[in-house]
């Protein structure tokens, strides 16, 4: 499969990752037009130890030193800007480690640059035979916080929140305020939720995953608590502001009924049981049925507006949709801590 180089760009964040990052480079060098290093203020100097590597500058390379670190989040949204301010439509961001195919790169692109998504990601859970290379404790992590993604950002479909093998319009930067995506860990999972504030278009790009001897910062059983606030904080925003700031559905009125019945009733049953075991009194068929009634209604308001939401339909991408920039004006990621050669 091939796709016209010329309007993609890789980028990639740079951190203890020398084992690797030689390699990477001159595979994504046969995929994309340019490739944007970011070295972030690693202290290995991956940065000058690719430059070294590749014997000098390459016309198809920037490297950008952070000078402090900024966390892989931090170093990707680096990345995104200098791509963007050289005029290269689509962001390809790929892992140093070498657990990212760079062959896939076409495939990944594709529904990006033939209008049907804003942005892909990476599905390794699609095949379940090339699951069975896959650590069972990551199984089970990425498992659980696929879940936790997909409530608060609400793209069902994205199966593995945790794969940084993305690509991204170029067009859509401005409308997610980089200055505010989380820098650390998070930001994927933030990446999606702000795509899904602006309705853009996410694709599940399925893919098998490539594992060597790299070695992984983020424990997903540990990931899954410590993320857990930071989620139902983005459950919360995102339900405000599509539901009842930017608009009002019939999944707004399940919503707003199911919450008061389900607490309601529970609240109900649960004095009523107590005051049964307190005073060894059968409380009566009317007392159940009031209790039970108002909360399996609001279950089943609940469940309603579950399926509402998950069955949003698909929408033109944004970047097809939108002919300006926000009002926060150009891409806006912070700028003065970087140096580029």
């Amino acid at each position: 499969m091939t796709i016209n180089k010329a309007v993609i760009c890789a980028v990639v964040p740079a951190y203890k990752v020398t084992r690797h990052i030689v390699g990477v480079v001159r595979g994504l060098f046969e995929q994309v037009d340019h490739v944007f290093v970011v070295d972030d203020a690693c202290p290995d100097h991956s940065g000058e130890f690719l430059l070294n590597a590749l014997g000098g500058t390459d016309p198809r390379l920037t490297v950008i030193r952070l000078s402090q670190n900024q966390g892989v989040g931090g170093a990707v949204m680096a990345g995104y800007s200098a791509a963007a301010e050289r005029g290269y439509d689509v962001l390809v961001k790929v892992d140093g480690d070498g657990q990212m195919e760079p062959s896939l790169i076409p495939y990944l692109v594709a529904p990006v640059l033939v209008g049907e998504a804003d942005y892909t990601k990476g599905n390794r859970f699609f095949d379940p035979e090339s699951l069975t290379e896959m650590p069972l404790l990551r199984i089970v992590g990425n498992a659980g916080l696929s879940f936790l993604c997909k409530l608060s950002t609400g793209y069902w479909h994205v199966m593995d929140p945790t794969n940084g093998f993305t690509a991204l319009h170029a067009r859509v930067l401005p409308w997610l305020h980089m200055d505010k995506i989380e820098r650390r860990y998070f930001f994927e999972t933030d990446m999606l939720y702000r795509l899904g504030i602006v309705n853009a278009v996410v694709a599940d790009v399925p893919m098998s995953a490539r594992y060597g001897d790299e070695q992984s910062h983020l424990r997903a059983g540990t990931a899954l608590f410590e993320f857990a606030y930071k989620h139902l904080t983005r459950l919360s925003k995102r339900i405000f502001y599509i539901y009842f700031l930017r608009g009002f559905s019939l999944g707004s009125v399940f919503l707003v009924a199911s919450l008061p019945l389900m607490l309601g009733g529970s609240i109900f049953g649960l004095v009523e049981w107590y005051h049964s075991v307190q005073t060894g009194q059968v409380a009566s068929a009317g007392t159940i049925m009031l209790a039970a009634m108002p909360t399996l209604v609001g279950i089943q308001l609940f469940l309603s507006f579950l399926a509402l939401d998950m069955s949003s339909p698909s929408v033109k991408p944004l970047w097809q949709r939108v002919a300006c920039r926000p009002c926060d004006g150009p891409v806006n990621a912070p700028r003065s801590s970087l140096g580029s050669k």
